[in-house]
């Protein structure tokens, strides 16, 4: 048969078959495969995409209703406009109304966010003249999910709940220089402040309203630079108002007014201490128990971690740990413990491994079973290409922005079998062709060519045949459609590529290592 009338599958079987270059392409792909799944972003789920938002508009002096009808009430029928919203959750609160938004899952984040973006800014000359502007906070998965937390608690008493968060909140900053690491959040921390504790008696009987105490104590917010300047005597004169607060007395000797001719003081209506900041009510706390002793409560601040989108998980925590392990001898001289609680690079290295451990197992068990239905050589041709599949599968995975995790590693686990039926129908083929009388005269080279050639179409179409089970997964939509992904990217990709591997090498190494039968 000349070439020109091959298929597809005899052109590739006759273009590589006695190619010098075909056993270096082989290695090159198995290579390829190793290098991919040692670079290839690993997670424990697939990402999923989830689109939301939150619209916070202030209107002082005005009552929760009056808000749901001049700010919440509107927005949420502006917002409802927006292609792909699912959900709109409103709270009307005294002063302020808060629009939360939820997207379909599926939805694009930049563009969601860019929508409502616009119709609220397109929408804000509907808004009450003293309404103060919105503000717009946007929903980002890939940040907002933490990959790591860490917890770090005081092994001495006299170490403050204020002194921990310092010290933390300094190695906080450290952890978020290192390269993929997005946001760096602390839980339970209890920040230093001066609290003031108002006696209502004495705040009327002066006759001062607690609007007066707050704008007097709200200038401490701002801090007064120094002023230079040169005389014509080349002296420098310093202009400087020391507005720092050192003290606990220094906030009480604040002036707030005056009332019978006599200065009012802030210590004259109120008690001002120095501690942490009491209006956060949220405690964490670690429970160790030794000897089957009382559980030992241990109050705790928890840094949580979050990397950028795209990066590996496993590389960014053991770069979070290394550091903290370059630290630890620091931590224990401050009388500093701490105990990691999440480790999302440890979860999915190991579930990867896990898997690909099982794959390895798989492909040896399906080698197993083809010697005794093919015989030795031939199953061991079967086998070499499975390999070869599964890392071109990887890296074409790789090129268009996969991951891999679960999903991926199970749509390949539950692809294999299909896999090697395409170099199963041609190396039946070929042994058939080799034992039929007419090929006395034709080299295994021919034969394996032609074999190739005949089963190519219809391989072709059963291949096909079976994506097309597979595509109706890409309009599942919903967090299971999310989820899921990867089935419907990763098994057409694989049965497409076990194709092309199954006419290339499947003849290559049946001209290499089988020998015609007289």
């Amino acid at each position: 048969m000349k070439k020109d009338n091959f298929n597809i599958a005899g052109k590739l079987a006759s273009g590589f078959i006695d190619h010098p270059l075909t056993a270096l392409l082989g290695v090159f792909i198995l290579v390829l495969g190793y290098l991919t799944l040692e670079i290839i972003p690993r997670e424990e789920n697939p990402q999923i995409k989830v689109a939301g938002g939150v619209v916070i508009v202030a209107l002082p002096g005005a009552s929760a209703s009056e808000v749901q009808k001049v700010i919440t009430d509107p927005l949420e029928k502006k917002i409802r406009e927006i292609k792909g919203v699912e959900n709109i959750f409103s709270t009307a609160r005294d002063s302020v109304g808060i629009v939360q938004v939820q997207y379909y899952v599926g939805q694009d984040k930049s563009n969601a966010d860019l929508k409502l973006y616009d119709i609220v800014m397109k929408n804000m000359d509907q808004l009450p003249k003293n309404a103060m502007n919105p503000i717009i906070k946007t929903m980002d998965i890939d940040i907002d999910v933490p990959v790591a937390s860490i917890a770090f608690y005081a092994k001495d008493d006299a170490i403050s709940q204020t002194e921990l968060y310092k010290k933390i909140n300094r190695l906080g900053y450290e952890i978020n220089r290192i390269n993929d690491v997005a946001q760096v959040a602390l839980k339970g921390a209890r920040k230093e402040q001066f609290n003031v504790s108002i006696n209502a008696s004495k705040l009327k009987a002066k006759k001062i309203t607690l609007g007066q105490v707050a704008m007097s104590l709200k200038g401490l917010t701002f801090q007064l630079p120094n002023i230079q300047g040169e005389t014509t005597s080349g002296d420098v004169v310093i202009f400087g108002v020391d507005s720092a607060i050192d003290s606990v007395n220094d906030v009480k000797n604040i002036l707030i007014s005056s009332f019978d001719g006599r200065a009012v003081y802030l210590k004259d209506i109120a008690e001002v201490t120095k501690g942490d900041d009491i209006q956060n009510k949220k405690r964490s706390f670690i429970y160790s128990k030794e000897n089957n002793l009382e559980a030992k409560e241990t109050q705790q601040v928890t840094m949580t971690i979050s990397k950028l989108k795209g990066a590996n998980t496993v590389i960014v925590n053991e770069k979070i740990f290394a550091y903290l392990d370059s630290v630890k001898n620091k931590l224990e001289t401050e009388n500093i413990g701490y105990i990691i609680t999440r480790d999302d690079g440890y979860t999915a290295n190991h579930a990867v491994n896990e898997l690909v451990y099982h794959l390895v197992v798989s492909i040896a068990i399906i080698a197993i079973l083809l010697v005794f239905a093919l015989g030795f050589k031939e199953a061991m041709i079967v086998s070499i290409t499975v390999p070869m599949i599964l890392s071109l599968t990887l890296f074409i995975g790789f090129m268009i922005g996969e991951t891999v995790n679960r999903i991926t590693l199970f749509a390949l686990l539950l692809s294999l079998g299909l896999l090697v039926d395409a170099a199963i129908i041609v190396i039946e083929n070929i042994h058939r062709h080799m034992h039929d009388h007419s090929a006395k005269d034709k080299t295994l080279r021919e034969i394996a060519i032609e074999a190739t050639n005949e089963i190519g179409n219809p391989t072709n179409v059963a291949t096909i045949a079976i994506i097309m089970t597979f595509v109706p997964m890409f309009f599942v939509g919903g967090m299971m459609g999310q989820f899921m992904h990867p089935l419907p990217v990763f098994v057409p990709i694989a049965l497409l590529v076990s194709l092309v591997i199954a006419y290339i090498f499947t003849p290559y190494l049946v001209n290499k290592f089988l020998k015609k039968v007289n």
